[in-house]
């Protein structure tokens, strides 16, 4: 494996694109205007408490308040009062510091926790917890207990909160993980200096920026090169990395070509297609993604693929693809929540089950937590992706004046049937003479021609005058009808 991270900078949007083997895999953009608040710190003030939904709202100085629920708050405190009834915690007008989980999606304000956690290069460190853990992604159990180890090590002589070993900790020396968790524990001691001397509403810590949250958090050993074409970009990560992550500098680089960085990869053909409804698969079968409030859909299709011996053969090979396919699309479009995807019914159950291995070794590269269940009766696989922030749809794409968000529009001729029946409801209403129809160029010439026959007979039914006027600027769903 031979993995990439492409980092371009401008002045309003930093954007990272993570290569493998020249496919994007996966796509983060942080716009100047929208930064991410995940990681930030808050001391905010308790808005509202909610008993039916054992929750409050806590205003943090944003534009929504953010929501916090009873099983956000920290393992310490739950211990101490032991209860389940959200008021025994919380009052309205509280200070209460808090940190964010979730940037806030569509209408929805920001998720929080009191579960404070800081993360770095190899550990997470939580002031506020009484355990310490280790990535469930350390398989070996040697090197688990060993960090374990290391962990306790460091907190009898310490007194602090808990930790988590992550990923990126398997088989460091102790030595620099000591150095790692007495940083951790030093920035707490200055986050703490702050919060008791912060306004209410107030940012206390504000997490890295983003390229340099990449290096901390996506860099690993398959990582081969890491290329920015913004100068003043490069000098700031090769600061931080000398201080925090030294074995990252030598794979760090300037690009400085004259082609923009993005376009050596195809990155902005990809990104245009990943906002595509359709996406087309090597074989000729093709995926399609509905994305809702609610849930995201992906229906499998053999479209124009015949190949195979038989027609399960086909059927297989096209899910065999589908399965690879979808797990790249989620990840790049940062899909999440619920997904409900429909393969192509299959008849052998050994099929279905090579099927779901395939998409569970494609998830297993995703650094996203995800859970998938069996195929269902109605031949459908449930599956669950956490996400933190917006998708890519929504953070590059608005809802459709037009069609308000449905994907479609009505026809013309629906539109011509539909100001028919308005007319005649004005009609009986005002009782007048002239009637003045303002539509769409579309509408209006469907009106003069193919509905021509019906607008004489309703003119010589309602005993009116009927005149119409083409309005560029009206989509083919709007019209007005002025009585004169």
């Amino acid at each position: 494996m031979s993995e990439e991270i492409l980092i371009n900078v401008t002045p309003p949007e930093t954007r990272v694109a993570v290569v493998d083997n020249g496919v994007l895999q996966e796509l983060i953009i942080e716009r100047e205007q929208q930064k991410g608040l995940v990681g930030n710190i808050y001391k905010g003030s308790v808005c509202r408490v909610l008993p039916g939904m054992q929750a409050a709202f806590v205003d943090i100085g944003l534009e929504r308040a953010a929501f916090l629920h009873l099983s956000d708050f920290s393992n310490k405190e739950l211990e101490k009062k032991g209860s389940e009834n959200i008021e025994h915690y919380l009052r309205e007008g509280q200070a209460l510091v808090v940190q964010v989980t979730k940037d806030p999606l569509g209408t929805k304000g920001a998720r929080l926790t009191t579960e404070i956690s800081i993360p770095s290069r190899f550990q997470v460190y939580m002031p506020y917890a009484n355990n310490s853990g280790v990535s469930q992604r350390i398989e070996s159990d040697k090197e688990r207990s060993r960090l374990r180890a290391c962990i306790e090590q460091f907190q009898e002589k310490n007194e602090s909160g808990g930790f988590i070993a992550r990923t990126a900790a398997e088989c460091i020396e102790e030595v620099v993980l000591f150095s790692d968790m007495t940083f951790l524990t030093k920035l707490w001691g200055a986050i703490s200096e702050k919060i008791a001397k912060a306004e209410i509403k107030s940012l206390v810590h504000q997490d890295l920026s983003l390229s340099s949250r990449i290096l901390r958090d996506l860099y690993t050993d398959s990582i081969k090169r890491i290329r920015i074409d913004s100068r003043e970009t490069y000098q700031k990560l090769i600061d931080f990395s000398e201080v925090f992550v030294p074995e990252i500098v030598p794979v760090i680089e300037h690009y400085t070509g004259d082609s923009p960085l993005f376009d050596i990869y195809n990155i902005e053909d990809e990104i245009s297609r990943a906002l595509d409804r359709k996406v087309k698969l090597k074989s000729g079968g093709h995926l399609v993604f509905d994305q809702t409030e609610a849930m995201t859909t992906v229906d499998v299709n053999t479209g124009g693929y015949v190949g195979g011996r038989n027609l399960e053969e086909t059927i297989f090979k096209t899910n065999l693809e589908a399965a690879q396919t979808i797990t790249r699309q989620l990840r790049l479009r940062n899909l999440g929540g619920i997904i409900i995807i429909d393969f192509i019914d299959m008849q052998s159950e050994e099929h279905k089950a090579q099927v779901l291995d395939a998409l569970q070794r494609n998830l297993d590269k995703d650094p996203a937590k995800n859970k998938i269940t069996e195929v269902s009766v109605l031949g459908l696989v449930e599956m669950t992706r956490k996400r933190t922030r917006e998708s890519l749809e929504h953070i590059l794409c608005e809802t459709c004046c037009t069609c308000g968000g449905r994907g479609m529009i009505k026809t013309a001729e629906s539109m011509c049937l539909e100001i028919f029946r308005e007319i005649i409801r004005e009609v009986r209403q005002y009782n007048v003479q002239d009637i003045l129809v303002l539509a769409s160029n579309e509408v209006v010439e469907m009106l003069l021609d193919e509905e021509a026959g019906m607008l004489a007979e309703l003119e010589l039914f309602l005993g009116v005058s009927i005149k119409f006027r083409a309005e560029l600027e009206y989509n083919q769903e709007q019209y007005d009808v002025v009585l004169l």
